[in-house]
């Protein structure tokens, strides 16, 4: 008989415990640890017993006799999503998908595997063969190389994945898996370690890529123990605003690539529609200026974006003023604001200020700082900018303007774009010529001050 035992796992961080005990000495959190009952056969294989072979024991190797040359990468036929992945799926690779419910995860995934040129098995424990097919037909109706299983036991997903023997398996979702080596509902701690643990066994012994899509915590974070983001080895998120169009993928965690790129989609009733140029729709068209807007020459990963910034300076109705800013930080708003107080003059103190960065993103990057000056200055003066102009460069506490890297790709971006003028630190050492835009260099805020006003 299999041994049955008791044990007690924190919610949050998944630590185990031998007893109850009110406070998880791991993560410090308070009431977090439950019982859930395990029951763990003495042998445990992805495989069936009768299928289950003998592997041969790993031998330590110098390091100068392993093999370097880097496995072929399975293309998903997706720009985007192989630009996030470092050029595509790696084989016996296991990637986690996160983000916020109805943003599109089944939908990017499905997406992909209808896709694929590869034999594909898209397991489903959400949705019935039905609501897939009806959504596929939305997407692409012709593919010959996806299956469809709705299952939720991994001894019976194996089952079938022996039989088809799939390139790549996707698995909507990671908290619907259950086991029978655990007695535990699904979802719960014990279960998602377990369920993963077998999927990362089947995907090394085969080399099948197998992705995986998660949910997340009311806090943005994915739900199950922390554990299960180190376990795998490529961690996506998927962001965005439902009422927005735009959708973004970031790699979190990434073994075989860069965590600095990133991928942009627009939702459509057809689908998610990979965005090759996302600088012309971020900013927006208008039929004549209007003050409050400036252009910022930002990075995002290796690609580089212009955003469009758009600042409100009004007088304060009530005795205190307001500061709200929409994808920007609030605090850093805060500091610039002090900035242009204390450095240039400008009695901002008394007034309502909102900012926004158009296209429902987030940035962080303090290049876009020089962008929400000029645009803060600019409603309150309410004198339009020229159009033509954008931004790159960030302000330090000091009033001066401080050099930002790879300004060049940022000029060249702009200059393709058909700007005429682009504002840097006089700091930043710039080797390009012969440039068409012209190339504004400023040391300190009281210089871009007598541009604008």
């Amino acid at each position: 008989m299999a041994k049955v035992k008791t044990t007690f796992f924190c919610q949050n961080c998944g630590a185990q415990y031998s007893k109850w005990q009110g406070q998880c000495t791991a993560c410090k959190e308070w009431n977090t640890i439950a019982e859930e009952l395990i029951q763990k056969p003495e042998k445990s294989d992805w495989k069936t017993p009768e299928k289950a072979s003998t592997k041969r024991v790993s031998k330590p190797l110098l390091i100068n006799e392993i093999d370097t040359a880097q496995e072929a990468r399975l293309n998903t036929q997706d720009h985007e999503f192989n630009r996030v992945l470092g050029g595509g799926l790696v084989p016996g690779s296991l990637t986690l998908l996160g983000g916020e419910p109805g943003i599109g995860k089944s939908t990017l995934l499905l997406q992909i595997a209808l896709k694929l040129p590869y034999k594909t098995l898209y397991v489903s424990g959400e949705e019935s063969q039905k609501q897939i097919k009806m959504r596929a037909e939305r997407i692409n109706p012709n593919s010959s190389n996806c299956y469809i299983l709705t299952e939720t036991k991994t001894q019976n997903i194996f089952r079938q994945i022996e039989e088809l023997e799939p390139d790549i398996v996707v698995v909507d979702s990671i908290q619907t898996l259950h086991s029978d080596y655990i007695e535990s509902s699904s979802g719960s701690i014990s279960q998602i370690k377990e369920c993963t643990t077998e999927l990362i066994k089947f995907a090394k012994e085969t080399a099948t890529p197998v992705i995986l899509i998660g949910h997340i915590t009311k806090d943005g974070n994915i739900a199950g123990p922390k554990i299960l983001e180190h376990m795998v080895d490529t961690v996506l998120q998927f962001e965005g605003d439902r009422n927005h169009v735009f959708r973004i993928l970031r790699a979190n965690k990434n073994r075989f690539g860069s965590t600095n790129e990133l991928g942009i989609y627009e939702m459509q009733g057809s689908g998610l529609r990979e965005v090759t140029n996302p600088s012309e729709i971020l900013i927006s068209e208008k039929d004549e200026a209007l003050s409050g807007n400036a252009i910022a020459a930002t990075l995002e990963g290796m690609r580089p974006l212009m955003i469009e910034v758009q600042a409100l300076v009004s007088t304060a109705v009530y005795g205190t003023p307001q500061r709200s800013a929409t994808g920007f930080n609030a605090k850093r708003l805060n500091m610039l604001l002090a900035v242009l107080e204390k450095r240039a003059g400008f009695r901002l103190g008394a007034k309502d200020v909102f900012l926004n960065i158009t296209g429902g993103i987030t940035v962080d990057d303090p290049a876009i700082d020089l962008a929400v000056v000029a645009a803060i200055l600019s409603s309150n003066e309410d004198e339009a900018l020229q159009s033509d102009f954008c931004f790159a460069a960030e302000v330090g506490l000091s009033g001066e303007i401080r050099p930002v890297q790879r300004v060049e790709q940022r000029i060249l971006e702009a200059e393709k774009l058909g700007f005429s003028t682009i504002f840097v630190s006089k700091y930043n050492k710039i080797s390009l010529k012969n440039t068409v835009i012209k190339i504004q260099l400023i040391s300190k805020i009281e210089d871009l001050v007598d541009f604008i006003v």
